[in-house]
């Protein structure tokens, strides 16, 4: 087979996948929503109405292929690029999705978003160094972010050679601006679990107990603290 069909095949193949997850996962939303609507308020009006009429199958299946042309056709249209680097995210296509967020990024290097979604999108691949580059730049212009920043000092942590150091500091920085957000405690005692800081970790656990008791953080983090 042909270089150019194997490529077209495999195009066909990444396109169809993407369909087919935004085809179940619209059907499953528009069933869960149905669900919780007849529980709550049986007379009340679906929030999809006003959009238009789910296909037979139950589900609202977006037109996938269009929007995918457009970025590719478009290449200075910056949502339709981000939009596409999305697509690609949600179904574990990472490269496709880092070619269309980086032409995002590209046209709206300030974009706070922008930055984020492409770091999140290496996050979630497990591409810690470069997750960290974008979040950096949403920070440059975002610096009280407290998200970002938390996602920041958690790719230390993760990377191969983790800076435990820097992760503190930045988790550090984000307590500062809010000293209850649960996400950066959760990761703090994590980051000190490892560097062997006992002491420090409990009084983290403590600490994430106080701000939020219920929280599903605080039995994650005893079971980081009790595994082997």
């Amino acid at each position: 087979m042909k270089k150019e069909n194997i490529l077209f095949a495999v195009g066909g193949i990444v396109v169809g996948l993407i369909i087919g997850f935004f085809a179940a996962n619209s059907i499953n939303k528009n069933a869960a929503s149905q669900q919780i609507a007849a529980q709550n308020q049986p007379n009340a009006p679906f929030a999809n109405q006003t959009a238009n009429p789910p296909n037979q199958s139950g589900g609202m299946i977006p037109d996938v292929q269009e929007k995918l042309d457009k970025a590719k056709n478009e290449p200075e249209n910056f949502a339709a690029q981000m939009g596409a680097g999305d697509m690609y995210a949600q179904i574990g296509s990472y490269d496709k999705a880092f070619e269309f967020y980086e032409r995002g990024v590209q046209l709206k290097p300030d974009n706070f978003q922008a930055n984020v979604q492409i770091a999140n999108a290496y996050f979630d691949s497990r591409q810690f160094e470069n997750a960290g580059k974008y979040y950096t730049k949403a920070l440059e212009i975002n610096p009280k972010d407290v998200n970002a920043r938390t996602d920041l000092g958690t790719t230390f942590v993760e990377r191969q050679s983790p800076d435990y150091g820097r992760a503190v500091k930045e988790f550090q920085t984000t307590l500062e601006i809010d000293p209850k957000h649960e996400p950066t405690l959760y990761n703090l005692g994590v980051a000190f679990h490892r560097m062997g800081e006992a002491e420090k970790a409990q009084n983290t656990l403590l600490q994430l107990e106080q701000t939020n008791a219920s929280s599903p953080l605080v039995g994650k983090l005893r079971q980081v603290f009790s595994a082997k």
